[in-house]
């Protein structure tokens, strides 16, 4: 049976202002815990911790039984009243999980009727949040804060954000990438540290020869490609052009043994994400396209040419997103017009299902590199709205991100010789500036688009990891 993830709450307090002071609290958590789970729409159960946060050893004995428990996504915490900071340093040094300090009270309004020394006692978020607020400052802490009334939607919309960022950020730590072959020679951005890269992200980077993933390949039945066969046949229009029916099949079939064998690859070594190569291809006709593709829809991260890091970096959005709109891309050519200046972002093969935003079409046409068969791949526009786009270097000290806030475009424009499927973007601030901005960071060309994530959640990812980036915006 899965076991149930969920966030626990914590609430600070303290044992000066009596039994029934605290009843109280515990009273006004459970019913703010109640409220949340029924009403606020979040991903991941809430979960009350019953012994109030009122002593160091409380607090400690919190956090690391938070810290070994899997099914414990973060802690959330709440000052219900005023809680001396120096009860937290232990237990706050200790947790592993993320944080968030939801600096709210349990009433939206100053009672001015009832309010007395008793009502000030119970009622000082105002003055426990910044006891708080400063402790964490102190330990560095990178935990989130939101502010506001705890029923206002614009506070449960932060907070089902970030749960779903703080999942990802626990999930990294089990990501594994397979990488097929190696990097492309003689490219820059694709290289990194992997052992860093599992110290600071929790990341597994294996390497297999291509022939490892061929027997696999062998080894798929004419049958379990004929069963998914019919299946594309209902999902796709297929776009023949100067193909005879039985060359474009045979090429749709092959990305299909390419499908299977890969899932059951990655599934069998419990990878999540992986790379390919057009230049490690021995014992394969094509390089994978429609099956990475179709691998992608599935939310298995992917970047091309070897590059383990994108790949990474496109499951772990992936996760946060739920895998809602969200893949690798790579910058291609943009559109220098100042009435409409625009970034076209594709790949040779595998953009990413998730971002369609008309139905996809099988189409087969020439690589024109890697010196195989002509592979089959999904064609489609992108969706319009606004995301960001997400690069990581490895700058030989330390790793960077760079993150770019876009506004993805509606395509009005037919590509009728375009055999990739695109997306198209503005860049903010604009054009001139985020690309020069890009370059001069030294942002490479492999990038994950997301529409469904925005920059307030990569930075609260980025910042759970303690990681170095730029924000262009």
């Amino acid at each position: 049976m899965a076991t149930t993830k969920k966030f626990w709450f914590v609430i600070g307090s303290q044992e000066l202002y009596g039994d029934d002071a605290l009843a109280q609290v515990k009273q006004n958590a459970q019913n703010i815990t109640d409220e949340l789970n029924a009403q606020a729409q979040l991903p991941f159960e809430i979960e009350l911790q019953t012994k109030l946060a009122i002593s160091a050893d409380v607090i400690t004995d919190i956090m690391k039984e938070a810290n070994y428990r899997d099914d414990i996504l973060g802690v959330i915490t709440w000052m219900h009243t005023f809680s001396p900071a120096k009860m937290w340093i232990r237990g706050t040094k200790l947790l592993q999980k993320p944080l968030l300090h939801l600096a709210t009270q349990y009433n939206n309004d100053i009672s001015w009727e009832n309010i007395d020394m008793d009502y000030m006692n119970l009622h000082q978020s105002a003055h426990g949040d910044r006891e708080y607020g400063y402790i964490n400052r102190r330990l560095n802490k990178k935990n989130e804060i939101i502010f506001g009334h705890w029923k206002d939607e614009n506070v449960q919309k932060q907070l089902r954000e970030w749960m779903v960022v703080a999942n990802a950020y626990n999930e990294s730590f089990n990501l594994k990438v397979a990488r097929f072959g190696d990097n492309m020679r003689n490219v820059a951005v694709t290289e990194g540290d992997k052992i860093e890269a599992q110290i600071q992200y929790g990341w597994t980077v294996d390497y297999f020869g291509i022939g490892d993933l061929v027997e696999y390949v062998n080894q798929v039945t004419d049958s379990e490609v004929d069963q998914l066969f019919k299946s594309y046949e209902d999902l796709y229009d297929f776009e023949y052009r100067a193909y005879s029916k039985d060359a474009f099949n045979a090429s749709v079939k092959e990305q299909i043994k390419y499908e299977i064998a890969i899932k059951r690859f990655l599934d069998e070594g419990g990878y999540t994400a992986f790379t390919s190569n057009f230049e490690d291809l021995h014992g394969m006709k094509q390089l994978p396209g429609l099956a990475v593709q179709r691998l992608n829809e599935q939310g298995y991260g992917f970047a091309g040419e070897g590059d383990w890091k994108t790949a990474a970096l496109d499951r772990l959005l992936k996760i946060a997103a739920e895998n809602e709109a969200t893949g690798f891309v790579e910058d291609y050519t943009y559109d220098l017009r100042s009435h409409q200046s625009h970034i076209l972002g594709a790949h040779m093969l595998e953009v990413d299902p998730t971002l369609a935003d008309t139905k996809p079409k099988i189409v087969v046409n020439p690589l024109g590199i890697g010196g195989k068969e002509d592979p089959a791949r999904l064609v489609f526009d992108g969706k319009a709205g606004d995301g960001v786009v997400v690069t990581m270097m490895d700058l030989g000290t330390h790793f960077k991100f760079i993150v770019n806030e876009i506004t993805a475009k509606q395509l009005d424009e037919p590509a009728p010789n375009l055999p990739v499927a695109r997306v198209l973007w503005d860049v903010k601030p604009s054009l001139e500036q985020g690309v020069k901005r890009w370059i001069e960071e030294g942002g490479g060309h492999h990038t994950v688009l997301s529409l469904k994530l925005n920059a307030s959640q990569i930075e609260i990812l980025l910042n759970m990891f303690d990681s170095e980036y730029t924000l262009i915006n």
